[in-house]
């Protein structure tokens, strides 16, 4: 009767064994099912963590993971008592039971007691009954673990919960491992895209400033019209398309009279507006396919295609007309006048180089004799009384040195200090009184005194410098080199016999205009190396009015740019101009070069610079270029 009733009891049990293995059976497939097609990673930690809890009867079922970082750990899922409280935080990985079970790499359970040595026991016994935490392991790498707290009805876990939950982990797990590679595959995919709108940003921003800066390699951004460098471009088309169909065209080089004058007593503001209205007058009148430009400063070039010589002077008596009327500025009331030399193809010339050259003669004539307009004369062209007279004055001045460079400070927009100045060359005619300086270089140019002109200004600017020194005074100055003397092979030769340039101590700097890029390249590179290696520094002077090729700009040992005055007048006016000075200061300061800014007559247009980054200014603002006996009273009172 007894072994029936055991019987009975040892059956009973057996069933209900049964019943649990199908009830866990049953949970483990509902499990496996749902998340065997789920890609959400929190999804899927949260579906684990609810049937793991299940599994083992814990009140509160944590999941552990692992961070990028190897140095931590997170609690990506939960659920039961608090979980919510906890899901989120992170811990250090050698923190509690979780710490144990990453450096062992195996379960953590009550019988794991057993195996510790007395003094670990005694560390973890309080915890061992309340805890049971399987490690998840991926195909790939460790992944974290499934973490049961305090079993329902203050039972212990025990090894059918160590087993269950470790059979449950290890096929978890392959999902939990597809969950996270589809999550980083996300990551991946969102940071590409975020690349990809940055990219396309960036390629905007670029192609907007190639535009820029394309814009300011051609165009004359005070008229709006051509540059010297596409009037050449054109012009040397233009040239090719006449000689292969035997047209004539005429060539006038036009020359405002007294606009030096106009920028200094008026300021270079109002001097642009002159410009802009005269550029409006010349293009209304002109219209077709005539190709105006201007070339630089107060100059303007004119080509007219088809014309002959009587059709080329009407036009430039024209062009003068045009401007009879005086102009409204602010209102005040300008009146303006020009010169223009005439030169014609064929008959003058059959390259551009030429032409350009016995028109420039001719406007000199204009100008010199007060005729208005003058066409290229072969036999004037040395014999002109005005071309003698000045070119005799001019050797005397040379013989007696009565030219004086004047100065004219560049601040340091960083500490407010005079690191370095410009020299620039003046003359006093004893009749004529100040000479236009644009005029004696050109005559100088002319008529190859341009570089004994040029030697007197370096050894000028090198004694300076050597007092300075000894008043321990520290600041550069520039020169002005032309193109003439820079490319003539005895410039280094010269360079070369002048001991003193190692007493400028590297105070000695050289601007050169971007013309130069339009010189034979290699020898141009051998020419401003050796310069470098005499530790004289190299300016970029007047960037944006000429050849700008930032191919050889980089290439060459330049350390200096200078942004010509024409895009620093109204950057507090046009949204244009302020563009275009940013863009120039960024592509100078990519390429390692630092910024002077010509041309500054206000405190706003000063501040936007230095917002703007620029490193130095130059300008009205600060001072307009004096003798050195007030150069220095200015010194003083700056406070250098």
């Amino acid at each position: 009767m007894a072994s029936k009733q055991f019987q009975t009891v040892d059956e009973l049990d057996l069933r209900q064994d049964l019943h649990h293995r199908e009830v866990e059976i049953e949970l483990l497939q509902e499990t496996f099912s749902e998340i065997g097609s789920e890609l959400d990673l929190e999804r899927v930690f949260q579906i684990v963590a609810e049937r793991a809890r299940d599994l083992v009867q814990a009140q509160t079922l944590l999941i552990p993971i692992l961070d990028d970082n190897c140095e931590t750990y997170t609690y990506r899922g939960g659920a039961g008592v608090h979980a919510k409280e906890i899901v989120g935080e992170s811990l250090p990985l050698d923190f509690g039971i979780c710490g144990w079970v990453w450096r062992h790499k195996k379960a953590w359970w009550r019988g794991v007691l057993d195996e510790l040595s007395d003094e670990e026991r005694n560390y973890w016994e309080k915890e061992a009954g309340s805890v049971i935490l399987i490690p998840l392991q991926g195909k790939r790498h460790f992944l974290g673990g499934i973490a049961g707290f305090n079993k329902r009805g203050e039972e212990e876990f025990d090894r059918r919960d160590l087993n269950m939950l470790s059979m449950f982990a290890s096929i978890v797990s392959i999902a939990i491992e597809n969950a996270m590679a589809v999550q980083k595959m996300e990551e991946v995919r969102q940071l590409t895209e975020d690349y990809q709108i940055q990219l396309q940003r960036l390629n905007r921003q670029l192609s907007e400033s190639n535009r820029e800066l394309e814009y300011l390699s051609l165009y004359d951004t005070v008229t709006g019209l051509p540059n010297r460098s596409l009037f050449r471009d054109r012009f040397t088309q233009h040239l090719a398309l006449a000689q292969a169909q035997g047209q004539r065209f005429g060539l006038l080089l036009i020359d405002l009279n007294n606009f030096k004058e106009i920028n200094e007593t008026l300021g270079h503001e109002r001097g642009d507006q002159v410009l802009k209205n005269v550029a409006r007058r010349f293009l209304a009148y002109l219209g077709g396919n005539n190709i105006l430009s201007r070339l630089g400063g107060d100059e303007f070039a004119l080509l007219l295609p088809d014309v002959d010589r009587a059709q080329s002077l009407r036009h430039a008596g024209h062009l003068l007309q045009q401007l009879d009327a005086p102009f409204d500025i602010d209102s005040m009331t300008i009146a303006v006048s020009a010169s223009i030399g005439v030169s014609l193809f064929p008959e003058h010339g059959a390259d551009i180089s030429t032409l350009l050259r016995h028109t420039d003669l001719a406007m000199f004539r204009a100008k010199t004799g007060k005729r208005g307009v003058s066409l290229y004369d072969p036999v004037a062209d040395h014999s002109s009384p005005g071309m003698l007279m000045m070119t005799a004055d001019l050797r005397k001045a040379l013989e007696q040195q009565e030219f004086e460079l004047y100065y004219q400070p560049k601040v340091n927009l960083r500490n407010n200090r005079i690191d370095s100045v410009e020299a620039l060359g003046r003359w006093q005619h004893p009749q004529r009184g100040f000479v236009s300086s644009t005029m004696f270089i050109r005559v100088l140019e002319q008529t190859g005194m341009i570089d004994r002109y040029t030697h007197w200004v370096i050894e000028t600017a090198i004694e300076q410098i050597r007092l300075w020194q000894s008043q321990q005074r520290d600041i550069r100055i520039a020169v002005n080199i032309s193109t003439q003397t820079l490319m003539n092979p005895d410039f280094m030769i010269y360079l070369e016999g002048l001991d003193s340039i190692a007493d400028s101590g590297g105070n000695l700097q050289f601007e050169i205009t971007e013309n130069l890029f339009l010189s034979e390249y290699d020898r141009l590179c051998e020419t401003l190396g050796y310069i470098c290696q005499l530790g004289i520094t190299l300016s970029i002077d007047d960037f944006g009015t000429g050849y700008s090729s930032l191919g050889r700009l980089k290439k060459l040992p330049v350390s200096e740019l200078k942004i010509d005055c024409s895009f620093i007048m109204d950057m507090d006016k046009s949204v244009d101009d302020e563009v275009i000075v940013h863009s120039t200061i960024e592509l100078a300061h990519n390429l390692g070069l630092s910024v002077v800014a010509e041309g500054v007559e206000s405190e706003k247009t000063c501040q936007r610079l230095l917002e703007m980054g620029c490193d130095m200014a130059q300008g009205f603002l600060i001072s307009k270029p004096v003798p050195i006996e007030q150069f220095e009273r200015f010194l003083a009172e700056w406070g250098n």
